[in-house]
């Protein structure tokens, strides 16, 4: 390339003279690409490892494989650690955690949920605290395995859908011929009516939303590069934060899989923010835009960081549910910055050079 050459692109580009960071950013962006691909594989090489040892994706708790919970609670104090040591010898598939008072971190209950029969983990209960487990000092829940099969089934369901439709709003806003979109609408919603009307069941449904998902994507490659940055971006962000939940050995509840549904809103509203600025805006150059948005998009994620991050430590000790649904939130809100600013960003940036 020429130096007029290279002068002309800089000058498309936004690159002042000196500006060394976005000079080697213009020169590397797409070297950078390699970091989230591998990432990504290495992710989804670990979830399929993890599903040959589980039998699933995710380490699922009482209310997503149906079993016995049982609360504790009263004016004693119980030692969690000597009660879980104690239990271990008697039985070996059960989890222990503490609801406390928020204000001054006393006890308030005690949680064992196992999946054994309720009776045999009363009587164990019982055994240890040398009392007996009435109604006025306990609660015992008890959720069959086909209803917590079918409710899982369901969580599943759910989030693929909204991926779905996340994924269907988002060409329908960067995407091309009406024709094209339209086509993507029927055949997205062919698979949900008829589950609805009973004609088809969930695990055929789940399976057809996934192969019109794939084959939509085909669709939005051919004909809308920026819808491919922002769905694939969503997606890294979703597999990524599984991925890190499983190592993390994190036994996921119904609160887990609606705080990924949470996640998904969460991982598209940058990417989306970022794609308009580039593509909408032709009053500046693109690196001018680029970093408008990047500062815009680092306010908006940072802030949500900060305020999941202090809900997090206030709900730490007194609420299992919200502990995990802000738990999972962060994580993925830590991997959205890095796959909008490194994956959807440095993919919008090559097809605008290339466009240009």
């Amino acid at each position: 390339m020429s130096e007029t050459e290279q002068q002309t692109k800089e000058s498309k580009l936004g690159v002042k003279e000196g500006a060394k960071p976005i000079a080697w950013y213009d020169k590397n962006y797409k070297k950078l690409l390699i970091l989230p691909l591998v990432l990504l594989i290495l992710s989804i090489a670990y979830i399929g490892i993890f599903y040959s040892q589980n039998g699933d994706f995710i380490r699922k708790d009482v209310s997503l494989t149906g079993g016995t919970t049982i609360t504790i609670f009263g004016e004693n104090t119980i030692d969690i650690e000597n009660l879980r040591n104690s239990l271990s010898n008697e039985i070996t598939d059960f989890s222990i955690r503490e609801l406390s008072d928020l204000r001054s971190g006393k006890q308030e209950a005690i949680i064992v949920e196992s999946s054994i029969d309720s009776s045999i983990l009363k009587q164990a209960l019982e055994g240890i605290l040398e009392y007996e487990l009435t109604n006025e000092n306990s609660s015992i829940e008890f959720t069959g395995s086909s209803l917590s099969n079918d409710f899982y089934k369901q969580l599943l369901y759910a989030i693929l859908l909204s991926f779905s439709f996340m994924a269907l709003v988002v060409f329908f806003i960067f995407g091309g011929y009406w024709k094209v979109k339209a086509s993507s609408v029927i055949l997205t919603l062919i698979p949900v009516i008829l589950f609805s009307s009973g004609v088809i069941s969930i695990n055929i449904a789940i399976i057809a939303n996934i192969l019109v998902l794939l084959f939509n994507f085909i669709f939005y490659l051919k004909h809308s590069i920026p819808s491919v940055a922002v769905v694939t971006s969503a997606f890294a962000d979703i597999i990524m934060t599984l991925a890190l939940v499983d190592l993390l050995g994190i036994t996921v509840s119904s609160a887990g899989i609606i705080a990924f549904l949470m996640l998904i809103g969460y991982s598209v509203d940058t990417d989306i923010m970022l794609t308009s600025r580039l593509l909408k805006r032709k009053e500046s150059e693109i690196n001018t835009r680029l970093y408008n948005a990047f500062k815009t998009g680092m306010t908006m994620t940072l802030s949500s960081i900060v305020a999941v991050g202090v809900a997090l430590i206030f709900t730490y000790t007194f609420s299992e549910t919200l502990k995990q649904i802000f738990t999972i939130l962060l994580i993925g809100l830590g991997f959205d910055l890095f796959n909008t600013w490194i994956t959807n960003a440095s993919i919008l940036k090559w097809f605008l050079e290339k466009k240009d």
